[in-house]
């Protein structure tokens, strides 16, 4: 199999209708929030959907119509950046107090976004989609890969790659800027203005999905900008850029409705059954069940077999609808994040384990409230804390991104659904998982886990944790 990437042409797209060309000192500046400063130096946000080959002018993209694909997605996204205007920028890096702080923000400086295409003609969409191993040059699908959110260059970046029967479409974002949320409202902007101008309409404010709120939330307290412990931040770079000498491998696991339910009846009936006055309030979720099965399997996968051996699940928490004034809306990163801890044999006991760890990881989410998150976004200025995934290798933890709840298969850009969603290698570290709806249906998901080869070998021969996935449906990566 030919399974070379070949990058055929790279442009910059600008938001349509252009705005006026600013001078320096009337640039707008966006300031960034502790939410957004908190992940400024984690990889960008690497998502992407595979879509089958459309035709163009009675031909297919791989037979002659690439260019004329790639043009009429480049025309789309300039006119979702027409929205989302603030992304066609550049992040500003102030040095101040003889270089001990510093200070970033977004300038809205409208220089454009890079779309890169790509061919891959010896890789087939069931090449991504059959084999137990998919390629792993499906990496190669997404630009700006290894490169920390602080950096000169662009915040956002889109790659279109023909394979030899479909294109893979992605997006990379710089989660500094924006979260999981926001993404997947520019990537469902995009498509859907795709979507109406390839069946001939060009009405663009028409479109059904909503426009972003663009003014970025602060606590009244907050200083703006907010001046940024060199040192600390540049030791979280170097963490991100030397990346974890550990391989690892990804696997992406299905759970079909009824499994869903199953695991969290399951886990409900497990929690009631308990003495515990406060779990009897408690209602466990689909999501909080079917972490709390992996975190049971995983916690074998790894041998974490000692009755005392500390393991952890850490995982972001959406605040919209959490803190009041931050809209649904809202462009930017609105997450906190929560950890639940527990020694391995509250986990892995026979009678209550799944009950207990989806209790533990509701107990979690329970934590982040209008309150907590007010008093942490009040104390992060004085004393500002860089998230860093390979800060947790080696440590047995789990952790948690995306949400089963984004729009991943309904971005069809005008000649067919979303046949898969995959990742590219960014934040890829042992423990890592990323949920996504399954394109099975309602009431799915899938989790994309990434482990050491060892212990994803194990996990995949973990029949308890199988059973509860769609056959044939598990794909390492």
């Amino acid at each position: 199999m030919g399974d070379n990437v070949l990058i055929i042409s790279r442009r910059m797209v600008r938001p349509e209708p252009t705005p006026p060309t600013p001078t320096p000192t009337e640039t707008e500046t966006i300031h960034l929030t502790p939410w957004d400063l908190t992940v400024i130096a984690v990889e960008y946000i690497q998502k992407g959907v595979l879509l089958p080959m459309p035709m163009m002018g009675g031909t297919t993209g791989g037979s002659g119509g690439g260019e004329q694909l790639v043009e009429s997605l480049a025309s789309s996204l300039a006119r979702a950046l027409g929205r989302f205007y603030p992304f066609a920028g550049r992040l500003a890096v102030d040095v101040v107090a003889d270089r001990q702080l510093t200070t970033i923000s977004l300038r809205c400086t409208g220089e454009g976004v890079e779309l890169v295409h790509a061919v891959a003609p010896g890789i087939t969409v069931a090449d991504i989609t059959d084999p137990l191993y998919v390629p792993r040059q499906v990496r190669s699908f997404f630009p700006l890969d290894g490169v920390p959110g602080v950096n000169a260059g662009p915040v956002l970046a889109a790659q279109v790659t023909e394979l030899a029967d479909g294109v893979f479409v992605a997006m990379s974002l710089n989660h500094g800027v924006a979260d999981g949320t926001t993404f997947w409202h520019l990537f469902n902007t995009w498509s859907e203005i795709s979507r109406r101008r390839w069946s001939g309409r060009d009405d663009v404010e028409m479109i059904s999905t909503p426009p972003p709120v663009l003014d970025r939330w602060f606590l009244d307290s907050c200083p703006v900008p907010i001046p940024l412990p060199l040192g600390k931040l540049e030791k979280c770079i170097s963490m991100v850029v030397q990346r974890a000498e550990a391989p690892v491998q990804e696997c992406v696991f299905h759970f079909p409705a009824e499994s869903v339910r199953k695991l969290k009846a399951r886990a409900n009936a497990e929690v009631a059954a308990s003495e515990s006055e406060t779990a009897m309030t408690v209602s466990i979720s689909s999501l909080q069940a079917v972490l709390a099965h992996l975190w049971r399997a995983a916690c074998r996968a790894r041998g974490l077999l000692a009755n005392e051996q500390e393991t952890a699940y850490a995982f972001a928490v959406g605040c919209r609808g959490r803190v009041a004034g931050v809209p649904a809306t809202y462009s930017g990163n609105a997450l906190s994040s929560a950890v639940a801890r527990a020694a391995a044999r509250e986990i892995l006991d026979q009678g209550h384990g799944l009950g207990r760890a989806a209790w533990l990881l509701n107990r979690a989410v329970a934590s982040v409230d209008e309150t907590s998150e007010r008093e942490k976004l009040a104390s992060w200025a004085h004393s500002p804390m860089f998230a860093c995934p390979q800060a947790f290798v080696g440590t047995g933890s789990l952790l948690m991104g995306s949400s089963p709840r984004f729009n991943v298969y309904g971005n069809d850009f005008g000649w067919g659904a979303p046949v898969a969603v995959r990742s590219g290698s960014a934040s890829k570290v042992d423990g890592m998982t990323t949920v996504y709806e399954d394109g099975g249906g309602p009431g799915g998901m899938a989790l994309e886990v990434c482990l050491t080869p060892e212990a994803l070998a194990r996990l995949v021969a973990d029949d308890e944790f199988m059973s509860a996935t769609t056959p044939h449906t598990a794909r390492l990566i």
